[in-house]
């Protein structure tokens, strides 16, 4: 039966003749029992997708259907799910009705999520056109058996993995960890031989980490099983660049070890690699988006905070009460609480049944229920940090609110489309900005957004901890040739450029090749050795005479691979004690140490203490007067992205421009064009007009310069140097610590850094001197990796990474024998392997720690490219000399500031120096709406 017939049979509020179908021939495509559960499950939305299929999944399913890799880039709500399984479905149906004995008893379909709650609603999902697709075939006459689905993750209990082997799902979904174990699982890897379609969702939330580097490989290992190459699906929302991510998901090809590539499907890159094909259905914007960022004033400086806040509720409440059911992001976990507790205790209309918050530190009962709840409908408003930024259906969302910048147009676009769950409906989201520093950065973002932009994925690159476990891995399961391994490694897209030094010092380091590592209790994972004659002792049949082989060591080996692998590292709290009388003040999130330093001050329960140094989980401080040097929030915000940073440059450059030749007027009539209301353009507007009259136009960043601002502080005693690289936090705190190593031994002197993601600040004696500005432009970027390199030496950001990387390297085994070791115990273990450890040569576990931080914390690349253009005269280095910090100076200023503790304190602080400056040019903004004049 055609489409036209199954349309006019079905019960349905629109003339089936009358409506353009451009797709009936992918729903003819389709099996009779698919394609009547379809039209009778989607028909009526066939007049707003111009056909029976979103544009998705006009486009993934023919491709699924010929076997052909896919990367699928379209926005939440938009059928992604079904544009990935209908043509697999749909096989699998035929198969099991065609074949006399049905479907094996194996797994034909892997689905790997990041979150085992994404796992969990896919199952949910699948339920659904799984049974209505057999009830089809049956009422038609077909005997059709059942087509499995089953969860499998670290949750899943002994019986239930018992009873998968004995009844194996046709369809497995699966986190990253659990597919790694099930690959040298003796029995179920077995049932993986007849894998043909891998669905990899939210890719670009593990393309980005070791998550993802993991993934990667054991793909290339379950190639090395199947029966033929499965065809990969990848999915996301928000993701860039599509062809990189592409790659990352099909991988590579090295070639045939005796010659020629083994597959046809491939294309010869400029790295020498080959990566296989893979179609890209590009459709993220397909939805329209109505969004705008808001303000609760014109002068978020002077107007006291408790207007702001109460105008801030005011309107979120207004919000919510116009909607059905809203979804509230803050940018953490404590914002997400405080916010729903003064939305209950400000309005009556809030309360234990109708609002509710969603965060990692809730149980896992508490969040199930809020998230079946959001299924559900029944809940006015949520708020949440970023756990609700991937994974479940939520339907009846019709607004998300953001508070605060999320940093990156990728996770707005993320956040913002849980909004409007169906194609066809508005993804409605509002922005609330209530810091000043946040309102240029969300204006450009949503901006962007609108015209499309995402941040790239930056994925990591050639890590040995990774690379080091898989190798383990295929050793334990057989004894093959070491071509082998280095052949699947390489196919694996962040591998693909391994070389072969790297191959020698990852197998120098599994073979314990070192002097007095075992004597550490680090032992060989690994032996390798060339095949023996066929009178020798070790012989392998299978393999020619003198071929290099690897195997496993140890009788443990396969036990100690499956309960310690994995890449999401254990964290602990610290206890923090003064080092005068070991008092007990409190505790420190270990990654907050990371910024940390001898002499660095923070702030612990009002209190100010200045950091000495940490032995495994307890940190000794000195209480002190001191300024604070590292903010409180500073492990726990997200940085902002890179790119977006370098679109905050572009525009600040243009709003110059603007400015210069028009003056405020045009500013303002030009920021009228972003998504911004009327508070937003004149809060901007004023903060730049007040920058460029108090310290003209050069002081402001652009893409073509990069200003510095020197300030003497008599008060202090300090001269602080305020860097405007506006180009992320983590490219601050890279660039911050190759600058404040290079003033440090300038001025043989003691340095402080405060970094943020609109810059850093270098701090030192006023009676020390340094030409920030000269240091800056003589950096080589081919300098910066060894410099920083050296300013890790003793940091507490290499000790935590070292522990974190022998961990995944097992050097450090978490699990052994029946005992668990904490993530402290893990910590006091690799202090005392440090030391050792940095003197051997290239050992693997050293050489990752340091390519770990430098390349994926500090942002080294971009350092160099920023570096390069201030080399080559792209970017000119402007160094001005002021009394007062600059109004675009303000947020790193107060991070210096010594009487900030409490927020009230912040607020006067930046006051003080907003009048400072008022009092320099005058104050002739005009103020309409009740800002800065009403408010002094």
């Amino acid at each position: 039966m055609g489409a036209r017939e199954l349309l006019a049979r079905g019960d349905l509020d629109f003339d089936a003749e009358a409506v353009d179908v451009d797709d009936a021939a992918v729903l003819e495509s389709l099996e009779p029992e698919v394609r009547e559960w379809w039209v009778e499950q989607f028909g009526e939305y066939v007049p707003e997708n111009g056909g029976f299929f979103t544009p998705p999944q006009k486009e993934a399913i023919p491709l699924v259907r010929e076997r052909e890799n896919a990367l699928i880039a379209s926005p939440t709500g938009s059928g992604k799910t079904l544009a990935s399984f209908t043509a697999i479905l749909n096989e699998l149906f035929r198969r099991e009705r065609e074949q006399e004995e049905g479907l094996d008893n194996s797994v034909y379909c892997l689905y790997v999520s990041p979150l085992k709650s994404l796992a969990n609603d896919i199952h949910r999902n699948l339920e659904v056109p799984l049974a209505g697709i057999r009830e089809k075939a049956e009422k038609r006459g077909a005997e059709v058996g059942e087509v499995r689905h089953a969860i499998r993750h670290g949750d899943t209990d002994s019986s239930e993995r018992q009873k998968m082997l004995e009844e194996t799902p046709h369809i497995l979904n699966t986190t990253p960890e659990t597919l790694s174990i099930l690959l040298n699982s003796p029995k179920f890897k077995q049932k993986l031989e007849t894998v043909e379609y891998v669905v990899v969702d939210e890719i670009h939330s593990l393309a980005d980490g070791k998550r993802g580097t993991h993934l990667a490989v054991s793909l290339e290992r379950l190639e090395n099983m199947v029966e033929s190459s499965p065809t990969r699906i990848g999915c996301s929302a928000t993701v860039e660049p599509l062809e990189d991510i592409a790659d990352f998901l099909v991988g590579c090809e090295t070639g045939a070890p005796g010659g020629e590539s083994e597959s046809a499907d491939l294309a010869t890159d400029e790295t020498g690699t080959t990566s296989r094909d893979c179609e890209i259905v590009d459709t993220r914007f397909v939805r329209e988006f109505d969004i705008e960022l808001q303000c609760p004033t014109d002068d978020l400086i002077d107007t006291p905070r408790e207007i702001v806040n109460g105008r801030f509720y005011d309107q979120l409440h207004d919000l919510i009460q116009d909607h059905t059911n809203t979804l509230v992001f803050t940018n953490t976990r404590s914002g997400a609480e405080r916010v729903l507790h003064n939305l209950r205790e400000r309005f009556e209309e809030y309360d234990e049944g109708n609002s509710g918050c969603h965060h990692g530190s809730l149980s896992k009962d508490a969040r199930q229920s809020i998230e079946q709840d959001l299924k559900d409908g029944t809940l006015d408003v949520v708020t949440t940090s970023t756990s609700l930024e991937l994974g479940i259906d939520m339907p009846h969302i019709d607004l998300v609110v953001q508070v605060g910048s999320p940093k990156s147009v990728a996770s707005l676009l993320q956040r913002v489309g849980r909004a409007g769950h169906q194609l066809g409906q508005t993804v409605t989201g509002r922005v609330v900005a209530l810091d000043r520093d946040e309102l240029v950065e969300c204006a450009v973002m949503l901006k962007k957004a609108e015209e499309g932009f995402v941040d790239r994925v930056f994925v990591p690159e050639e890590a040995y901890d990774v690379a080091a476990q898989h190798v383990y891995g295929m050793a334990i399961n057989d004894v093959r040739p070491e071509s082998e391994v280095r052949e699947t490694l390489r196919r694996a897209y962040p591998y693909r450029n391994f070389s072969d030094d790297q191959f020698e010092t990852l197998f120098r380091y599994l073979t314990a090749d070192y002097e007095g590592l075992e004597d550490k209790n680090v032992y060989a994972k690994i032996w390798r050795d060339e095949n023996d004659p066929q009178d020798g002792e070790y012989h392998y049949p299978d393999f020619e005479v003198g071929e290099p082989l690897i195997g496993k060591r140890g009788r443990l080996a396969r036990v100690i691979y499956m309960t310690n692998i994995g890449t999401i590292p254990d964290s602990f709290t610290c206890d923090v004690y003064t080092r005068a009388d070991s008092e007990w003040v409190g505790n420190l999130d270990e990654s907050y140490l990371d910024t940390l330093e001898k002499g660095d001050v923070f702030v612990l329960g009002g209190q100010n203490f200045e950091f000495q140094y940490r032995r495994g989980s307890k940190v000794y401080a000195d209480r002190t007067n001191a300024r604070p040097t590292v903010p409180s929030w500073f492990s726990e915000r997200l940085p902002l992205s890179y790119d977006l940073g370098r679109s905050i440059l572009e525009f600040q450059g243009e709003l110059l421009r603007k400015s210069g030749k028009r003056g405020k007027p045009a500013v303002r009539v030009w920021l009228r064009e972003f998504p911004l209301d009327e508070n937003s353009v004149r809060a901007i507007a004023r903060m730049f007009d007040e920058q460029v009259r108090y310290a003209g136009p050069q002081s402001v960043s652009t893409d073509s310069r990069l200003a510095v601002e020197i300030e003497l502080d008599r008060d202090e005693y300090e001269r602080h140097y305020y860097v405007h690289s506006n180009y992320g936090r983590k490219f601050n705190d890279g660039l911050s610590r190759v600058v404040a190593y290079r003033c440090a031994n300038a001025a043989s002197t003691n340095v402080s850094v405060a970094v943020a993601d609109h810059g850093f600040t270098v701090s030192m004696p006023l009676n020390r001197k340094v030409d920030v500005a000269e240091i800056l432009r003589d950096i080589d970027p081919e300098d910066v990796r060894s410099d920083l390199r050296a300013a890790l030496g003793g940091t507490e950001l290499l000790q935590r990474y070292f522990r974190i990387n022998a961990t995944r390297s097992l050097m450090i085994l978490k699990r052994y024998k029946g005992y668990e070791k904490s993530a402290s115990e893990q910590q006091v273990s690799s202090e005392m392997l440090l030391g050792f450890a940095e003197d051997l040569e290239d050992f693997a576990v050293i050489e990752e720690t340091y390519r770990e931080i430098i390349e994926d914390k500090l942002a080294v690349s971009a350092i160099e490219d920023v570096l390069a253009d201030v080399q080559d005269g792209e970017v000119e280095v402007v160094q001005n000399r002021v009394d007062t910090p600059t109004p675009k100076a303000f947020g790193l200023a107060t991070l210096m500031a010594s009487d900030v503790v409490l927020a009230e304190d912040e607020s006067a602080v930046l006051q003080e120096f907003h009048e400072r400056v008022l009092d320099e040019i005058g104050d002739e903004y005009d103020s309409p709406t009740g800002g800065a004049s009403a408010a002094r």
